[in-house]
């Protein structure tokens, strides 16, 4: 998020710019509505709280039964690379609808571990899995635990995008224009007035910013993975700046922060959030052969902004402490808030994902297995979903008091560094482990 500080006479207020949104058509809500967002035809964002929609209804309608053995929670649930490749190949010409269980990835909700069957040519994936349902809002998450599922389309779209990633990461942004920033600057004189409008100013001050773009990097605007970058992105910022009150203790909005201490806020400094991938180092066999994903995930970061004349922003390497609290905060209840929030379990699914296949191909397991990936990377033989790409979001403002000035903030981001975090490795005893997973398998492409 970028952040003005305007030292206004006679109308002290902090004003949080955010989005707002219609809903998705009804036949396009499985695919079109994702982590709490949808995008209309003319590519422009919009919230999806609440189940007002009858998303929730259409899933239940739709979501087939659950076999008994898949429903039953499993500590390592493992999937076969080699075999889900090879159920792929049979949908992606077959008219039959896609089985949830091949969707959902069999239940898993995190990947810890990572192996390589050389035995049977095969990479295996493992963690912790089990039963789903769908949750008062429409997100399909865990029978028990409440967290979101990993998905298919997400796998497939990490394995396709490991190049793009290898050069840059997998990025989305949320960013006011230069000339709506200069407008606003504009603006500024005509408002500060004896007895002016704080809802009329508010009014001036959305119009005069405009539209705020949205931009990806190394992904496709059209994939699921893109859509949980941008949900996530745009949820943290509703939390920041008090659209929407924290459904976790101890974690208040910036502006709660700042509220009544403006000092913590510099003159013409914009404090921007977002959320990256934060990993401990994995844990590597000696033999290159298995690996153990650790650590949260994710994590925030906060770095502020300076406010040039002509309405860019350039870094100054630092945040304020009260960007940094927050971010500190945010961090501290990412795993809480992942499970009363899905779009952040879901943000963490997707980096797991992406440091996976990051990892798959900078260790080259491919090769390793004598593995041919097939349907997983090749989207002429399998195609993930498309959904609408989202362009824009509409400013929205928000009021709160404060001891001198308007707030102005609109930017923040999502960055998933997966070549840097699969990199970070040391070595350990995974013997045991690998040996468990790759015991008894059977016939299925994923077991227990």
């Amino acid at each position: 998020m970028s952040t003005q500080f305007c030292p206004w006479k006679n109308f002290a207020a902090a004003l949080a710019l955010m989005v707002s949104i219609a809903a998705a058509a009804q036949a396009q809500f499985f695919s079109q509505a994702v982590g709490g967002i949808s995008v209309d035809p003319a590519g422009v964002l919009a919230n999806t709280e609440r189940d007002d929609n009858g998303l929730r209804q259409f899933l239940l309608d739709n979501l087939q039964g659950i076999p008994g053995d898949l429903n039953q929670p499993a500590a390592l649930r493992k999937i076969s690379l080699r075999r889900l490749a090879e159920v792929l190949s049979k949908l992606s010409t077959s008219e039959d609808r896609m089985p949830d269980e091949v969707r959902f990835l069999a239940g898993l909700q995190r990947i810890e571990y990572v192996l390589v069957d050389q035995e049977r040519h095969d990479i295996v994936l493992a963690g912790y899995g089990e039963g789903w349902l769908v949750d008062g809002r429409g997100f399909v998450v865990g029978a028990t635990t409440g967290r979101p599922l990993m998905q298919l389309d997400d796998l497939l779209i990490a394995l396709r995008t490991a190049d793009a990633a290898a050069r840059g990461g997998l990025t989305c942004s949320i960013d006011p224009t230069n000339e709506g920033l200069v407008r606003v600057r504009e603006l500024a004189p005509s408002l500060a007035v004896p007895g002016a409008d704080p809802e009329a100013s508010m009014a001036a001050i959305e119009n005069a910013l405009g539209d705020q773009t949205i931009s990806f990097g190394g992904v496709s605007a059209k994939s699921r993975f893109a859509h949980v970058l941008l949900a996530a992105d745009f949820r943290m910022k509703r939390l920041a700046m008090n659209f929407e009150r924290s459904p976790v203790r101890g974690l208040p909005s910036y502006l709660q922060l700042i509220k009544g201490n403006a000092r913590l806020g510099l003159q013409n400094l914009l404090p921007r959030w977002w959320l990256a991938t934060h990993y401990e180092p994995l844990l590597s066999d000696r033999d290159g052969l298995a690996w153990q994903l650790r650590g949260q995930g994710v994590k925030c970061m906060a770095e502020d902004d300076f406010l040039a004349g002509d309405g860019g922003r350039k870094r100054t390497g630092k945040a304020s402490p009260a960007a940094q609290k927050w971010a500190d905060l945010m961090s501290k209840k990412y795993h809480e808030l992942s499970l009363k929030e899905p779009v952040f379990g879901e943000l963490r699914n997707c980096m797991d994902l992406a440091v996976v296949a990051a990892l798959i191909f900078q260790e080259d397991l491919p090769g390793k297995a004598d593995l041919e990936l097939g349907a997983l990377v090749d989207a002429d033989r399998f195609a993930t979903r498309e959904y609408l790409p989202p362009e824009r979001v509409e400013s929205k403002a928000s009021l709160l008091e404060t001891g001198n000035g308007f707030l102005i903030s609109a930017s923040g981001g999502v960055q998933v560094n997966s070549w840097a975090a699969a990199s970070r490795q040391q070595e350990g005893d995974l013997a045991a482990i690998r040996a468990k997973i790759t015991a008894d398998r059977g016939d299925r492409w994923w077991w227990n």
